[in-house]
């Protein structure tokens, strides 16, 4: 279908290249700080009870994390949330709406993760922290107020990969069990193995093929990393034993094929998955872009509805 109208607005107010006199590749701290002149905090945030920063910890060092309480008595149960940036820009301040949003209406905590940035901390350090905060909340929980017998895992983008990827570490570390994982718009594969919606989406709808091209020279150390499901999931051979998944993606998105692909390969693994794909919207509608668009609503609504089904609410 056409592209809906608030992505359209979006999509009008990035400034385009001029293929003639193309840009020198950016820096890491050149992205950072674009990025962050381009996003403001969205006002009405939904309400929660709490939200608290505070750190736990990690292989590199402490990991930051913000954690949002929904109303009610605790134990809550958690829901592990990794942002999108491609391992190298982002940070918990742009999915505050969305984490808010999922945090009342599924009566679950949200642990938002600040984990390292590439190019200085590569592969896997990312993956590495994912890991170590899930391992955390299986052991430590209770000091948070969290239930380690009820946990999930979500993100968006390369937030997606990360939560896929500690997916697949939880079970072949044997633990902690997950009950859901939630992935948007997942990187799963490569920039270039070919798949569709790379070719019909790959400039002039927010995300860009080049953008991922360059985010791939930042996170992997070398050519080898591409092949380890730990990096990318759809290099994994044996998917079975993997929490249920939601997957969540937009029509107009590079990445779309690639989470439909792993969708498609969880389901034949014999794992229980939802797939949803949103007409018309571009990439970031879970999170970074979520103020702006309508349908973020609905996106927060079946995130919600898939973490109260896992972990045995109505």
């Amino acid at each position: 279908m056409p592209l809906d109208p608030e992505a359209q607005r979006i999509i009008d107010r990035v400034p385009a290249e001029d293929p003639a006199a193309p840009a020198p590749p950016p820096d890491a701290a050149t992205m950072r700080e674009e990025f962050g002149r381009m996003w403001t905090m969205p006002d009405g945030l939904p309400a929660v009870a709490a939200v608290a920063d505070t750190a736990l910890p990690g292989p590199g060092g402490d990991i930051p994390v913000r954690v949002y309480t929904p109303e009610g008595a605790g134990p809550h149960p958690a829901f592990v949330w990794f942002h999108g940036g491609g391992w190298t820009i982002g940070s918990l301040d742009e999915n505050e709406f969305a984490c808010r949003a999922v945090c009342a209406a599924s009566g679950a905590a949200v642990v938002s993760v600040d984990y390292r940035l590439a190019p200085e901390n590569p592969y896997p350090a990312a993956a590495d922290d994912a890991h170590a905060v899930v391992r955390w909340i299986g052991e430590h929980g209770a000091d948070l107020g969290l239930d380690p017998a009820r946990i999930a895992v979500g993100g968006e983008s390369a937030g997606g990969n990360l939560a896929a990827v500690t997916a697949l570490r939880a079970r072949d570390a044997g633990g902690p069990a997950l009950a859901l994982q939630v992935l948007v718009s997942p990187v799963l594969g490569h920039s270039d193995d070919g798949r569709g919606s790379y070719r019909e989406f790959a400039d002039g709808y927010f995300l860009t093929k080049a953008s991922m091209d360059w985010f791939f020279t930042q996170y992997p150390r070398g050519a080898a990393d591409l092949d380890d499901p730990y990096l990318l999931p759809l290099r994994a051979a044996d998917l079975a034993g993997l929490p249920p998944a939601l997957v969540l993606g937009a029509e107009y998105d590079v990445l779309r094929d690639e989470g439909e692909d792993y969708a498609k390969a969880l389901e034949n693994a014999g794992v229980p998955v939802e797939v949803v794909r949103y007409d018309g919207l571009i990439h970031g509608f879970f999170g970074l872009l979520a103020a702006e668009l309508t349908a973020a609503k609905d996106a927060h609504a079946r995130a919600a509805a898939a973490l109260r089904s896992a972990f045995g609410g109505a």
